[in-house]
């Protein structure tokens, strides 16, 4: 599957118009444990290796440029045969994260509030096919316009403004890498 999100900060009645009406899919918590290597070999790339629940995901980029990306663009792997070994990656961070989860429309909507103080919400759409993932773009932003969120801002995801608040040797590196823009 390839998940095109869109990172925001809300206000609180930007939350009420955007859950207002929709499906809730219930709340859960989880800690996400991220991998790599001491030369960032992985995130460098954009690519992040994860274990969730004690399963591994492997994010694989399908961005353009970071110049020209408006939503983030990973095919997810969560089968343990198409992901690489952790042995030779060590973790780089630990989050726990409380997540709300909603439906509305046809998109997916993540509350998150993580264990360091920062708090994201995401809205996302789900496809299998390459070709849907602009249009897919562009729906995302349109719907987060209909509920007055700011579409333009830079916000940074729960591992990126972890690195930023905790390593910033790491940090530093993705934006050496063009992986992040430096905001």
């Amino acid at each position: 599957m390839i998940e095109i999100e869109k990172k925001f900060i809300l206000t609180p009645e930007q939350e009420k118009s955007l859950t207002e009406g929709a499906e809730f899919l219930g709340e859960k918590k989880f800690t996400d444990v991220y991998y790599d290597d001491d030369n960032f070999s992985l995130t460098k790339k954009d690519i992040w290796l994860r274990q969730r629940d004690e399963k591994f995901e492997l994010k694989l980029p399908m961005n353009e440029s970071i110049e020209k990306r408006i939503s983030d663009q990973y095919l997810e792997l969560d089968n343990e045969k198409d992901i690489l070994s952790a042995s030779d990656y060590k973790p780089f961070c630990s989050v726990t994260t409380t997540r709300r989860k909603y439906k509305k429309d046809d998109f997916g909507i993540d509350l998150d509030i993580m264990d360091f103080g920062y708090t994201l919400a995401e809205i996302e759409y789900m496809t299998e096919d390459v070709a849907k993932i602009k249009e897919a773009t562009q729906s995302i932003i349109e719907f987060a316009k209909k509920h007055h969120i700011d579409t333009k801002a830079v916000i940074r995801g729960k591992i990126v403004k972890y690195l930023e608040l905790n390593n910033p040797a790491h940090f530093q590196a993705l934006i050496n890498a063009k992986v992040i823009k430096n905001v």
